[in-house]
C-alpha cells in the first residue's frame, strides 16, 4: 500500500481526491456530493482564505495516484491553536472502502505530516471552518444527509477505533414535520419575549439585505467565543467566503436573526433541500446542473435548518421559545413538509429537552474523534 501526497497545482491528483467519494458510494442511494465548486474551493489555496493562516495537506493512498482507494485531508489550522492555547491538528474529508490498511496508510502520513509542525494529537473529522460539517456518522445511515453534514458507511467508526481515536462529543440532528401542532404556551412565550424582554426578529427580503448583515453576525460569532474553548474565531475573509457560499442557495425569508436592543444574540439559517438535483448532477453546475438546482429550489418540500442558536445568557430568557416558532412558521407559512434541525452538542441537553418537547425526532448522531500523535 502506497501513499501519494497530493500536489494541489497538479490538476488531475485534484481530480482523483475529488472523484474517490463517487466510487466509493455509487451504490450508496443516500449519499449526497458537495457542489463541486465548494468542493474544489477547499483544495484552492489562492481563493480559499483559510490558506492565508493555516496549512493543509491532502493524501491518498492505492496502487497508483490514479487508482486510490482511500484519502485524507490533515489540517494545521493556527488560529484554532493560538485561540485555544493548543497544538491539535484536524482531519477531514476521509473516505475508504472497508480497507484497514488503506485507513492506516492515510492517517499514518497524517500523523507523521502533523508531528513535523509540533502538534500532538488529532482531531476530526474537522472542517476549515466552523460552519463545515463535522463528526462521523454513527446513527441513521439510512437517511439522507442534510447540505453539509458528512455521511460515511457504518464501518468508518470501527476503522477508527481500530486506529487509536477516542469519542469526544457528540452532536445529534433531529427532524420536524409541518404536522407538528406547536403548543399555545410556546407561542404564548415566545410573545411575553417580544414584548416584555426586548428580543426581535430580523427578516430579510433579499439577498442585498441579508449580505448587509452578515458583518454584525460575524462580530456576534466572535464574541459568543470569549472564554469557550474548541472554537475558532472568523476572519473578514473567511466570513465573506462563508457569506458568498450561504447566499448562492439561500431563501432569505427564511434566514431569521435574533436580535437584543438591535444586536444579533441568535440566528436561525434555513435553507431549502437541493439533494437530489446534486445527485443528479453529481454535485456539477455545467452544462446543465444549473438549471436542474434552481427547479429543485423552487419544488423541494423538505428544509435544512443548518444553524440554529442562541448566546448563553438568552437561552433561559425564553429566546428557545422565540427561535423555535420561527421555525415553525417557516414551516407552516411556505410549502415545505418538515425540516432536519442539524448537529446539536449532545451537552446542550436544555435545548435538546426544549426541542423534544415540541415534537422534535432526533434520529441521527454524528461523533468527534481525537487521538494523541
Amino acid at each position: 500500500m502506497q501513499v501519494f501526497p497530493v500536489n494541489l497545482s497538479a490538476p488531475d491528483q485534484v481530480n482523483h481526491f475529488l472523484e474517490l467519494p463517487f466510487e466509493i458510494y455509487c451504490h450508496t442511494p443516500q449519499w449526497v456530493p458537495q457542489l463541486a465548486r465548494e468542493a474544489r474551493f477547499m483544495l484552492d489555496r489562492n481563493r480559499n482564505p483559510y490558506y492565508r493562516h493555516s496549512e493543509a495537506a491532502f493524501f491518498l493512498a492505492g496502487s497508483s495516484p490514479q487508482k486510490p482507494i482511500a484519502r485524507l485531508a490533515v489540517l494545521n489550522n493556527r488560529r484554532y491553536n493560538e485561540f485555544n492555547q493548543d497544538s491539535a491538528a484536524f482531519f477531514y474529508l476521509f473516505e475508504t472502502g472497508d480497507d484497514p490498511e488503506a485507513a492506516q496508510a492515510v492517517f499514518y502520513a497524517a500523523f507523521e505530516w502533523a508531528r513535523a509542525r509540533g502538534l500532538t494529537k488529532i482531531i476530526g473529522p474537522k472542517g476549515f471552518t466552523p460552519l463545515d460539517g463535522m463528526g462521523c456518522l454513527v446513527r441513521g445511515f439510512e437517511f439522507t444527509p442534510a447540505l453539509g453534514i458528512p455521511y460515511n458507511p457504518p464501518y468508518y467508526p470501527e476503522i477508527l477505533a481500530a486506529l487509536g481515536f477516542t469519542s469526544i462529543g457528540e452532536t445529534v440532528s433531529g427532524r420536524v414535520f409541518r404536522t407538528l401542532k406547536l403548543p399555545e404556551k410556546v407561542r404564548q412565550v415566545a410573545e411575553m419575549v417580544r414584548q416584555r424582554r426586548g428580543l426581535t426578529v430580523a427578516r430579510f427580503e433579499s439577498r442585498r439585505d441579508l449580505r448587509s448583515f452578515i458583518p454584525r453576525l460575524r462580530e456576534m460569532y466572535n464574541g459568543a467565543l470569549v472564554g469557550t474553548t474548541g472554537n475558532t474565531p472568523l476572519t473578514e475573509a473567511e466570513t465573506k467566503a462563508l457569506a458568498d457560499q450561504m447566499l448562492w442557495f439561500a431563501d432569505p425569508r427564511l434566514i431569521k436573526i435574533i436580535l437584543h436592543g438591535g444586536n444579533p444574540v441568535g440566528f436561525l439559517f434555513a435553507y431549502p433541500d437541493i439533494s437530489p438535483a446534486l445527485q443528479r448532477s453529481r454535485g456539477k453546475l455545467l452544462p446543465l446542473g444549473w438549471a436542474d438546482l434552481l427547479l429543485e429550489l423552487r419544488r423541494t418540500r423538505w428544509l435544512n435548518i443548518n444553524g440554529a442558536g442562541l448566546l448563553e445568557e438568552y437561552r433561559g430568557m425564553g429566546g428557545t421559545a422565540l427561535l423555535f416558532n420561527e421555525m415553525y412558521d417557516s414551516i407552516q407559512q411556505s410549502r415545505f413538509s418538515g425540516a432536519e434541525i442539524v448537529q446539536i452538542g449532545v451537552e446542550n441537553t436544555r435545548m435538546q429537552n426544549e426541542m423534544r418537547n415540541f415534537g422534535v425526532d432526533f434520529y441521527k448522531t454524528h461523533r468527534l474523534y481525537s487521538r494523541s500523535i
